[in-house]
């Protein structure tokens, strides 16, 4: 499936993106980060470590993956298309470079960065544009890396929850089993690919959950008003499923690492 069929089925994709924006301070606060293992597996995947690479964190959001990839090392620069996500970012991350840009664009020179990551991202990118424009910046030896939470459906509420938001947001929500085919286009751009998935949970509020969906592009390029009743179903539902108020929340994580020839 093709990047422009996947954004037809979803509708605007550009609109779904931009919604990002209104909701960046619930997306900092909420969404999950990554577990250490996720940057062990990178390292191994690339073959080498991420102290002291070049690395160009794109579609960074608010800055959950930047910051991590910092912590390990790495010479980190946040490249982020829209002013709402750029501005949280700052806020949040005052000491970390950020250029404005996207990935089918990206406003770097040729052999210019070792590594070029995709957290959460390279699924608003079209492929026949971002492939090429990752190859062309990357130095020789260097890699393209897209890693993506999932919610793990094989747990029943998990499940539920993606019954229930598929029957309310009809041609708006599909899940979230589809965003990682569109890794496809690394090794036929010549890239020698490598996979790892890992399963991890993390343990959060019933409104920390709900936080989170708000600031998810189905229900953030929602009005408040048609986000209410969603939201109010959702509630209802986890604080059945988790009377105590603490949600087990468990992802698997779906990391593709494309290394450029030497």
């Amino acid at each position: 499936m093709t990047n422009d069929r996947l954004f037809s089925e979803l509708g605007n994709f550009r609109e779904l993106a931009q919604s990002f924006g209104s909701v960046a301070a619930e997306y900092d606060r909420a969404r999950p980060s990554y577990p250490d293992e996720l940057f062990d597996e990178l390292e191994r995947l690339w073959g080498r470590s991420l102290k002291g690479a070049r690395v160009l964190d794109v579609g960074a959001g608010t800055g959950i993956a930047t910051r991590l990839l910092a912590a390990r090392g790495a010479d980190v620069i946040a490249v982020e298309p829209y002013a709402g996500m750029a501005a949280q970012f700052r806020a949040a991350s005052p000491q970390l470079p950020l250029v404005r840009g996207n990935g089918d664009d990206l406003p770097f020179h040729d052999d210019s960065a070792d590594l070029i990551c995709y957290a959460q991202a390279f699924h608003w990118t079209r492929p026949e544009r971002s492939v090429p424009e990752a190859i062309r910046v990357l130095r020789p030896g260097g890699a393209l890396a897209a890693w993506w939470n999932v919610p793990d459906e094989t747990v029943p509420w998990v499940r539920a929850r993606v019954e229930r938001l598929t029957a309310a947001l009809p041609g708006r929500y599909h899940g979230y089993g589809r965003i990682t085919e569109h890794t496809r286009h690394f090794a036929p751009a010549g890239l020698a690919v490598g996979h790892a998935r890992l399963r991890w949970e993390r343990r959060v509020t019933v409104e920390h959950v709900l936080t989170d969906l708000t600031s998810r592009s189905f229900l953030a390029s929602l009005t408040p008003e048609e986000r209410a009743p969603i939201l109010a179903v959702e509630r209802e539902a986890l604080r059945a499923d988790f009377p105590d108020g603490v949600v087990v929340e468990p992802f698997i994580l779906d990391l593709t690492v494309a290394v450029k020839p030497g």
